[in-house]
């Protein structure tokens, strides 16, 4: 096993390949139960129906594209629980990929790429969001990506710095025009572009900061506005160009009302600490008590924290550059959430900070591979067995009665 594994090392783009294999059949199989709709889908996969339709506009707070992979997968599995959620099922194995691929760039090593992409897997956020017609899974897919190729762009040269960069500006436009809570990370892609150019104008191809900002900044604009289309095809109130901008306002007037006080709802601060995960689902099922509890693996949400720790000392005392960068990422993708103008906050907003923390924690695995010798394959342990211990509540297993959820529950505040 360990020599396979050795091999793998050696072919990064055959590793690739499997793990994305591996995260689609984990998160496809079962991916029928519930056969009734679940928490927000609710909301949105009726959306995805009046846009297969092109009936009327609906669910106007957020923009059109991830509703319409919704109805893409809808309209090719049929209506119905696979058709709901099969593109996120693809979503989230995409997303364990490029959680690979972007530890790859950034470590320039195989191993903490690997190990990152398999804490994504088991962390259990990943594997719910790929398992529910929501729209964070695609929210998550295309920031991924985008930061990926933004690390790609930055180390290629002048020949191919343009088409890098014009892709990683689509990628982020998609990513807006899924949840405009990818609006943070547009803004923060700029000013690290403008730092990392800064002393060292030959990175990102040598292309001027004008440039590589106008393209960011015109393109993912371009690409934003460009998945409104379907809007313009509408048989009642179809949207128009002049009503397009105008449209924008209406949205952010309905993405900042205040909202009426949930059962579920939580502070920023308390969603790295696990204090309140959510039920996505507990109810009679095909005959059977089952339920979908969004909670993230603790060895991973707590471990992460010390690995964050970690990374910001190696960082600030060792001027270790990796480290720090990650734990930037990682304080910056949580930070946003305690300025962002929402009057609720739940723990699946936590879902991108999450998927970060399993690349801070795979980066002081590796800067600190000297003292903690082979204990990340232990660590790794760890996580498959928590993994396995809330596949039930994961996964909707058939639960041993109406209680049978207490197993579960260690803290009063798990519901």
């Amino acid at each position: 096993m360990v020599r396979m594994l050795a091999r793998l090392e050696q072919r990064p783009v055959l590793l690739a390949l499997l793990i994305g294999i591996a995260a689609l059949l984990l998160f496809g199989i079962g991916v029928e139960r519930p056969s009734i709709l679940m928490f927000d889908e609710v909301h949105y996969v009726p959306a995805a129906r009046i846009l297969l339709d092109l009936s009327h506009p609906v669910n106007t707070e957020h923009p059109l594209l991830g509703k319409s992979l919704i109805a893409l997968g809808m309209l090719i599995f049929g209506d119905n629980p696979i058709g709901w959620r099969s593109m996120s099922v693809i979503a989230g194995a995409l997303t364990i990929v490029g959680v690979y691929s972007f530890t790859l760039l950034i470590t320039r090593a195989t191993r903490p790429a690997l190990f990152a992409a398999l804490f994504a897997l088991l962390g259990q956020l990943v594997f719910i969001q790929a398992r529910i017609g929501m729209l964070d899974a695609f929210l998550g897919l295309f920031l991924v990506w985008a930061g990926t190729t933004f690390l790609w762009a930055m180390q290629s040269d002048s020949r191919r710095i343009y088409r890098r960069w014009a892709a990683c500006a689509v990628l982020f436009g998609c990513a807006v025009a899924v949840k405009w809570a990818a609006i943070p990370y547009v803004a923060f892609a700029g000013a690290a572009f403008l730092w990392l150019r800064h002393g060292r104008p030959a990175r990102f191809g040598g292309i001027s900061w004008i440039s590589g900002l106008a393209i960011l900044g015109g393109v993912s604009i371009a690409t934003y506005f460009l998945t409104f289309a379907p809007a313009f095809f509408y048989a009642t109130d179809p949207l128009t160009l002049a009503r397009l901008f105008p449209f924008q306002v209406e949205m952010w007037k309905l993405q900042t009302q205040a909202l009426t006080p949930h059962s579920y709802q939580s502070d920023w601060w308390s969603w790295p600490l696990l204090i309140r995960p959510i039920w996505y689902f507990y109810e009679p099922d095909q005959g059977a008590t089952r339920g979908v509890l969004l909670i993230g693996n603790p060895a991973i949400m707590w471990g992460g924290l010390i690995a964050v720790a970690a990374c910001w000392w190696a960082g600030l005392r060792e001027k270790a550059g990796v480290p720090l960068a990650a734990a930037i990422l990682w304080t910056f993708s949580l930070g946003v959430w305690a300025v962002i103008p929402k009057s609720l906050g739940f723990y699946y907003y936590y879902y991108l900070p999450g998927i970060i923390l399993s690349v801070v924690l795979a980066v002081a695995f590796q800067h600190y591979a000297a003292r903690v010798k082979r204990n990340d394959e232990w660590y790794l342990v760890l996580c498959v067995g928590l993994f396995a211990y809330f596949y039930p509540i994961l996964a909707a297993l058939a639960l041993p009665g109406e209680r049978g959820f207490e197993r579960w529950m260690w803290f009063p505040t798990w519901p």
